[in-house]
């Protein structure tokens, strides 16, 4: 505050001294300038240069607080070949260029040595703050641990780092929420279009080296198993674990694979296939290549479910070959991450609102979750594309 006085201060001495001036010269001037007309430039220019020399007193207060001052910021995304992703690291360089900051966005595309490897690049140019959603979030300790002791601040985005004491913030959705929001439209839409069950169902979940996959499978079974301990649900595969129903690296070749096996093995009989519990989006359309290619189709189609919301897998909603997904909204995720940004290089504690859920075996990390929801062809219109989540072009 004091140093904004003495700057007003000076630009006020400014503009008495350009008054002053004026006076003078106009006293001093000759007969043909004392009676040529008077014009507004010049009074103007004077007045604007004053305004100018108050404002250059004061500007770079102001700018320290509502910029990032060109820091370094490394944000580090898992792969280019899900949407999703692309849609997160853009958003969050937008977001963070805004503010001031520099930002190095890289991609791994699901090499872990990549991955590994740009992150420690980053390190090396002096990065304030790392920004990761890790392509196997087990496989960094060593790495962050490093960058700790050169005081780089770690923030977790919407996977959770584990094995470290390195991740200072988790950035992410209510991931157990999710599983169960999966879990609930898939009941909702067997009874909406099979009838009455009981129903036969299949279970897909995502990689095994995402600690996500977890938190999504546990949700989904929260309303599953009571389900299937009543009868009202049978699983003809038999397959039920997360260990059997995983999906390697959130592949939709794996997916399809696995779902042709799964076709041949059970349904040959005419046994109907009712659901498919599918956690992402990616996995859903391999998923539902295997049964066009197994002969259903329209009516056919057990209800299938997904994750994030895709341009693609929004048309096929629309379709009805996808019964839902679920909205994560990426642009309020990269938002609640670049605002942990400023919090942590302002030596302030960023908001937070969960500090009992995440675990990753070295401390409960605080987290900032956000609310995800369930789109399907009856509200994506307003959700997805009013929301300008996605353009109206992207699903034609």
């Amino acid at each position: 505050m004091k140093k904004s006085v003495r700057g007003i201060r000076k630009g006020l001495s400014l503009i008495m001294l350009l008054t002053m001036t004026t006076f003078l010269l106009s006293g001093c001037g000759t007969k043909d300038a004392a009676t040529e007309p008077a014009t507004d430039a010049q009074p103007t220019k004077a007045a604007v240069a004053a305004t100018e020399a108050v404002a250059a007193t004061t500007a770079p207060t102001v700018a320290a607080e509502q910029t990032g001052s060109g820091q370094y910021i490394g944000i580090s995304m898992p792969t280019q070949s899900s949407e999703r992703w692309i849609k997160d690291g853009a958003a969050m360089k937008e977001i963070l260029e805004g503010k001031g900051y520099t930002v190095d966005l890289q991609y791994a595309e699901d090499d872990i040595p990549t991955q590994k490897s740009q992150i420690e690049n980053m390190i090396t140019k002096g990065a304030k703050v790392l920004v990761i959603a890790a392509v196997d979030g087990s496989t960094l300790s060593d790495t962050l641990d490093a960058a700790a002791t050169e005081g780089v601040k770690v923030i977790s985005y919407d996977r959770l780092l584990v094995n470290t004491d390195a991740v200072s913030y988790y950035a992410t959705f209510d991931n157990r929420r999710v599983g169960q929001q999966q879990a609930e439209s898939l009941v909702e839409g067997m009874k909406k279009l099979k009838g009455d069950g009981p129903y036969n169902i299949e279970l897909f979940a995502g990689s095994p080296d995402d600690t996500n996959s977890f938190y999504f499978f546990q949700g989904a079974m929260d309303i599953l198993q009571p389900l299937i301990d009543a009868g009202t649900v049978v699983i003809p595969s038999g397959q039920v674990t997360q260990e059997a129903v995983g999906t390697l690296r959130w592949d939709g070749a794996v997916a399809q694979s696995r779902m042709d096996a799964i076709l041949a093995a059970n349904y040959t009989d005419g046994k109907t296939l009712h659901g498919v519990l599918s956690p992402y989006d990616g996995l859903s359309r391999g998923i539902l290549s295997s049964l066009t290619a197994f002969g259903l189709t329209g009516s056919d189609l057990p209800v299938v479910t997904g994750q994030d919301a895709e341009a693609a897998s929004i048309k096929l909603i629309v379709s009805g070959d996808q019964y839902s997904t679920i909205l994560k909204d990426t642009r309020e995720l990269a938002a609640v991450a670049a605002n942990m940004v400023d919090a942590v290089l302002s030596g302030k504690e960023p908001e937070i609102n969960d500090t009992k859920t995440y675990d990753n075996n070295v401390k409960i990390v605080p987290s900032y979750l956000l609310e995800p929801f369930i789109i399907t062809k009856d509200n994506y219109q307003e959700l997805v594309i009013d929301s300008g989540y996605l353009k109206p072009e992207d699903i034609q």
